[in-house]
């Protein structure tokens, strides 16, 4: 028999040295919870099984076939977010919802990615994405206290969670830490893909060819920007540039830019932020774009969620925030991999 198969997540030693940090991972989901009620919001469930799992490019879903009783096959995903289904909420008049939700992945699996993975939403009707900057500073601030730790780190980065975020918008950084003038890269009407792509080798960055704008940004994200963030400190990084926009709107004093933040802790992206977009065609145009480049990387496309679409049309203007819980229950109890906070990691 062979002997260098990894023993199972439910042998009682490995579950015994995870145990600790999954009792941190209960603890800090209480206190979310409980403050939560606190500022006066719903607890949601949405449902896993979407017609459209999520239409950025760089998602991919995992699909089943919804059977009916007299054999017909539908289609279907498990959903990569509950977004789609909050936000129809919002649209049938809920005004301040949250939920903890089961969503899936395929094609991540990293240290801090997993297939299955609990995403935490909330979402603020008729509150502008500034009152989400103050809510991440308040649940980490919970989360640490209900956690009993002070300092946190993941690798060589530390981080006060209790500390005030610092905020930084995304020109800023480009600035400091690749020495790139982002606005300039955005131009007045077309991003200038060539020159951006120009910039990021002068900053020893590798670019392959092809590179779409959107692939030069996130190259030099990753490799100069996201290390720096969040370190000693928390970081809100704001103000994307609107052709990676995904579902937020653009800013009023520059519509190159979008109402979008990400937060940081310990170099780690924890939460991703909108103030959202409702605006049904540019949303549309937004799905068949990202739609159109997925088929052609990857030769295939989800659909539309038309009945997303509609409701869109008739949801208040609000703000929205997803933040991966499993990797803010990593970083408050000190665990290295996302296993070690999963109750029961899936197989693989």
């Amino acid at each position: 028999m062979p002997t260098d198969i990894p023993s199972p997540w439910w042998d009682p030693a490995i579950h015994a040295d995870r145990r600790p940090f999954l009792a941190v991972r209960a603890q800090v989901l209480r206190a979310l919870r409980d403050w939560f009620a606190a500022q006066g919001f719903t607890e949601v469930e949405t449902p896993i099984l979407q017609v459209a799992p999520g239409n950025e490019t760089h998602l991919h879903a995992f699909a089943t076939d919804l059977i009916a009783p007299g054999g017909e096959r539908r289609r279907m995903h498990l959903h990569t977010s509950p977004e789609f289904a909050c936000k129809k909420l919002l649209a049938a008049g809920e005004r301040r919802i949250f939920t903890f939700a089961r969503v899936f992945r395929n094609r991540e699996r990293t240290a801090l990615h997993h297939p299955e993975f609990t995403m935490l939403e909330w979402y603020r009707a008729g509150e502008p994405y500034e009152a989400l900057m103050d809510d991440c500073a308040a649940l980490l601030a919970a989360a640490a206290r209900a956690a009993d730790a002070a300092r946190w780190q993941f690798g060589r980065h530390a981080c006060d969670p209790q500390a005030e975020p610092e905020r930084l918008t995304v020109a800023d950084v480009f600035h400091r830490y690749a020495d790139i003038d982002l606005l300039a890269m955005l131009g007045n009407a077309t991003p200038d893909t060539a020159r951006f792509a120009a910039a990021a080798r002068a900053a020893s960055i590798q670019v392959a060819a092809d590179d779409t704008w959107s692939d030069v940004f996130s190259r030099v994200i990753s490799e100069r920007i996201e290390p720096h963030l969040g370190i000693g400190r928390p970081t809100l990084l704001t103000e994307y540039p609107v052709t990676e926009a995904a579902l937020a709107r653009p800013c009023a004093h520059d519509p190159r830019l979008a109402e979008r933040f990400e937060l940081y802790v310990c170099g780690v992206e924890l939460a991703n932020a909108f103030g959202e977009l409702t605006d049904a065609a540019e949303q549309r145009r937004r799905f068949e774009a990202w739609m159109d480049e997925k088929e052609r990387r990857y030769g295939e496309r989800y659909p539309i969620d038309e009945d997303f679409l509609a409701a869109l049309q008739r949801m208040p203007e609000a703000s929205g925030i997803a933040l991966g819980f499993d990797r803010l229950a990593m970083l408050a109890g000190g665990a290295t991999r996302i296993e070690q906070v999963l109750w029961s990691p899936v197989a693989g």
